[in-house]
């Protein structure tokens, strides 16, 4: 059989979890898939299916392969649709993943006129507040804030956030606004964090870095909640600077201790490095770029 062939296949059972799932993804029937994954097990010289009557298992071997196999089948797609011509309409299915906040303030605008301005293309949108294993869960655009591990991966940066402070007016009239980092122990402190009952904030100023460590009156999981438990004057909490900023744009929020503010994170648009650009993500980059450069809030 084709080994390219054989790669889809493989590719297809890795990804379904099953012999019947890609069957059904690839149009073929169960024995065929079968056939076309014993060709290749026997073709490599290596196990890369542990089967049992309800689960099939990608083996150690079998998983660094179906890393290669994913990259290589995919780069053969694009590398058809750029002979097909450069010109040619975005189509097909695009995957993007960003955090979950940042996703739906910047990202879902993108992603709604990207969807109008094409309609030969659908998106699935992971927003998720964990990096996301961009081959292993088949994302093809992903946003990322903060500094970026090495990798094969293409990134564009697009702008930069703060780690910043904040509380209601009511609540820093009735309880006083911290001059220093120590202050913060004198406060009601709102931590989102499913990690630990006690956090550390850190600091910079012009003589150095400072940590303080805090026990929180309030821990939630979600950067929405803490911003909720914020406005309802609860006390102080620390977030990223595009997810208050329409909130202290309108006076809801205040900014507390701005001179300590740490360096800014930066926001990256990373894709997979390819030889080809398929046409579908080139557009969408294309389009994200242009719109978080332009937004205020990320400058």
């Amino acid at each position: 059989m084709d080994r390219l062939h054989l790669m889809t296949v493989f590719v297809a059972v890795g990804d379904e979890g099953s012999f019947a799932g890609a069957a059904r993804r690839l149009g073929m029937s169960p024995p065929a898939v079968t056939r076309a994954i014993a060709s290749l097990e026997a073709r490599l010289g290596v196990k890369l299916l542990q089967r049992t009557t309800r689960h099939v298992r990608v083996t150690d071997a079998g998983q660094r392969y179906l890393d290669d196999a994913r990259r290589i089948v995919a780069e053969v797609d694009e590398a058809d649709e750029a002979v097909a011509g450069i010109n040619a309409a975005p189509r097909g299915q695009l995957t993007v993943t960003a955090p979950v906040l940042f996703g739906k303030l910047f990202v879902m605008p993108g992603i709604v006129a990207y969807l109008q301005r094409y309609p030969q293309v659908t998106v699935s949108a992971l927003f998720l507040d964990r990096v996301v294993n961009m081959l292993e869960e088949g994302v093809d655009v992903a946003v990322r804030i903060g500094p970026l591990p090495d990798s094969s991966m293409r990134a564009i940066k697009v702008g930069e956030v703060r780690r910043v402070l904040c509380a209601s007016p009511g609540y820093l009239a009735a309880h006083g606004i911290p001059a220093q980092p120590a202050d913060l122990q004198a406060h009601t402190i709102i931590a989102a964090t499913n990690v630990s009952p006690s956090v550390e904030w850190k600091f910079e100023a012009a003589d150095g870095a400072e940590a303080v460590r805090l026990q929180p009156r309030l821990l939630v999981t979600s950067n929405d909640s803490a911003i909720e438990a914020a406005r309802g004057g609860l006390g102080i909490t620390r977030l990223l600077s595009y997810q208050v900023a329409g909130l202290v744009q309108s006076g809801e929020l205040q900014l507390v201790l701005p001179a300590y503010e740490s360096a800014p994170l930066p926001i990256h648009i990373v894709h997979r490095e390819s030889k080809y650009g398929a046409a579908r993500v080139r557009s969408f980059i294309d389009l994200l770029v242009e719109r978080l450069r332009a937004d205020m809030h990320l400058a």
